[in-house]
């Protein structure tokens, strides 16, 4: 048994604390002042402590009920949303996704809604995390979407989303200021991508070139790191795939592609169940999604 209080009496309470009035509480919940002043009252009584400061006409919630309300609110809009999604109109289907957040971000995001024009009926409700989805254990995703490796499980379907060129980039700016591109790479700041799966080491050893011994600043997430090239602080060693609107809106130069080599990976991995791989809204997406991948690879 979960011990929470009963949940008219949090209904109650989350109006009440919403909206600052027990009246306004009581026309929302279709009730009377006095029965939510009475159940707000039952529920300070179930927590041992005031949850509100009344005053003439107006109530104040206190730091706690503050704490209280956001975190109420935030179930409530899970299970208005759960809910939504149940009473869905029979042709609807819904899709779990889950993907890592710079490719959420820099790439999927912006191609969703040419994923809606073209399926309507299907609901994608998407997820972030760095760390790969294992399908036998997260019953709740339908598909993940990996970074660098997918979890390799019994009854689970991997593909590839293509091989991303993983080159070195910088702003225009930055490369303006240098006299070639093989000094820049030797004096300019080199801005870490941990998670990248080719190192500034793998770089400099395959290009024959001294690797430069100093201080590297380093963010966590690829979509960090493409950000601070961006604005100037260094050289990024990143995925086309992840910098293409900053390519193509020109914020991000590829520096010495002539001249050095050029790295290619299979850097992101599409997982299903092989138990559910031909359901229409499953088999949909996959098919929409390695469209995607194949139609926007970079040379």
């Amino acid at each position: 048994m979960r011990k929470l209080p009963n949940f008219v009496l949090l209904r109650a309470f989350e109006a009440a604390a919403r909206l600052h009035s027990f009246a306004l509480a009581a026309r929302e919940l279709c009730l009377t002042p006095s029965a939510i002043s009475h159940q707000v009252k039952e529920l300070e009584e179930y927590f041992g402590r005031p949850l509100f400061i009344r005053r003439n006409r107006r109530i104040e919630p206190t730091p706690e009920a503050l704490r209280l309300l956001d975190s109420v609110s935030r179930v409530f809009d899970v299970l208005e949303s759960a809910c939504a999604e149940v009473s869905l109109a029979p042709h609807a289907q819904v899709l779990a996704v889950h993907c890592p957040p710079s490719f959420a971000v820099k790439w999927l995001a912006p191609r969703l809604s040419d994923f809606a024009r073209h399926y309507p009926d299907i609901t994608l409700r998407l997820s972030t995390g760095p760390e790969p989805l294992d399908l036998n254990r997260a019953q709740e995703i339908d598909v993940t979407i990996s970074y660098g490796s997918a979890l390799d499980r019994p009854g689970v379907v991997t593909v590839p989303l293509g091989r991303e060129p993983l080159v070195p980039m910088c702003s225009p700016a930055l490369l303006e200021r240098a006299a070639t591109v093989e000094q820049l790479v030797q004096q300019a700041t080199l801005i870490d991508s941990p998670l990248s799966r080719v190192t500034w080491r793998d770089w400099f050893e395959a290009n024959a070139m001294p690797m430069p011994e100093r201080p590297r600043p380093s963010f966590d997430r690829a979509a960090l790191a493409i950000s601070a090239a961006v604005d100037g602080m260094g050289l990024v060693l990143e995925s086309v795939r992840l910098a293409e609107r900053e390519l193509a809106r020109g914020e991000l130069v590829e520096i010495g592609r002539d001249r050095f080599v050029r790295f290619e990976r299979e850097t992101h991995f599409l997982s299903c169940r092989t138990t559910e791989i031909n359901q229409p809204r499953l088999a949909a997406f996959r098919q929409w999604l390695l469209g995607q991948a194949r139609d926007h690879a970079h040379d």
